[in-house]
């Protein structure tokens, strides 16, 4: 079922607009990479080349990256009308997201764990062996990184939303597909830092600049880690994400002179919005169903609960 199709009242279906698209195009990737762990891990045993080998072996954990991306995609599509998810099963990428930037943090310290040891003690380098290699790896993410593109949505693992008239992007932003970008865009990120250092290295006799450019990526890669933590945990712990929206939410129910006691604001999926309010209201007869259709007007609040009382002093 899509995330762009109606939801009727109650229903718990928030998955994204681009749902399923995300999760052929994950899977995609995932085909990619193991065809070319086969090439690699193949050509490194008859040729000989260890580099190969070990590049193959790189691109094993990368598909299995991705892995967590395309099972949590399908999981959450195939359990879409399971009740046992009390608000569906959107936060379903948040969940693999975070699992996704643990795992990015883990690879973020044992590149720079490598990069010191290789400082402190330099290894001698097959440079014509190497350098086609870490090319061969750039082509690949990059090429993984435009399957997993989407120009109609900011995945970039940096980017943040903080203007009231860009919010709707904020919601919307889908953190599996973001972590899965963010995986093999420190993958080329790392390719070419490497490619830098060998070829300084070999052209210059720099041999630090390889471990050098080890450290840069592991900082890069660190702080990607590091922001996706904490946007999927403030998902999954049902932070407040979007002050724009609970003000604007706000702003509706108060203008005609009712209060609010309490109000929940918090995000059920990519492009959906739960609003939990408690209003008091000086007018008789005004029930909940006067504050639902209130809200209607705001897109992407995809499940509205309204709690309303009479004020003691006009009863």
């Amino acid at each position: 079922m899509n995330g762009s199709s109606p939801v009727p009242a109650h229903a718990h279906v928030f998955l994204g607009a681009s749902h399923e698209k995300n999760e052929r195009k994950t899977w995609m990737v995932i085909g990619l990479c193991l065809v070319m762990m086969l090439i690699e891990m193949i050509g490194g045993s008859l040729f000989g080349s260890l580099a190969l080998i070990a590049d193959g072996l790189h691109m094993a954990t990368h598909a299995g990256a991705m892995l967590i991306a395309a099972l949590a995609y399908t999981y959450a599509r195939r359990h879409v009308e399971d009740r046992r998810f009390v608000f569906g099963t959107g936060k379903m990428g948040d969940l693999a997201g975070f699992s996704s930037a643990i795992i990015l943090g883990m690879v973020a310290l044992l590149i720079g764990y490598e990069a010191v040891s290789r400082w402190l003690s330099p290894v001698a380098i097959d440079f014509n062996e190497a350098i086609p290699v870490a090319v061969l790896g750039l082509g690949v993410n990059l090429l993984s990184a435009w399957m997993l593109s989407d120009h109609d949505h900011d995945h970039a693992p940096h980017a943040h939303v903080r203007h009231d008239h860009d919010h709707a992007s904020v919601y919307h932003r889908d953190h599996n597909i973001r972590a899965a970008f963010a995986h093999v865009l420190a993958d080329a990120a790392v390719s070419v830092l490497a490619i830098v250092g060998l070829c300084l290295a070999k052209m210059q006799g720099w041999l630090w600049m390889d471990p050098l450019a080890g450290m840069v990526g592991a900082l890069v890669i660190g702080s990607w880690s590091y922001t996706l933590v904490r946007d999927t945990a403030r998902n999954l712990l049902d932070m407040d994400t979007d002050e724009c929206m609970a003000r604007r939410v706000k702003a509706v129910l108060e203008s005609d002179g009712d209060w609010i006691e309490d109000l929940h604001v918090w995000r059920l999926g990519p492009g959906h919005m739960g609003v939990m309010a408690s209003v008091v209201t000086r007018i008789p007869h005004r029930n909940s169903r006067f504050y639902h259709q209130l809200l209607r007007r705001f897109e992407g609040l995809s499940h509205i609960t309204v709690e309303v009382h009479t004020s003691p002093s006009d009863v």
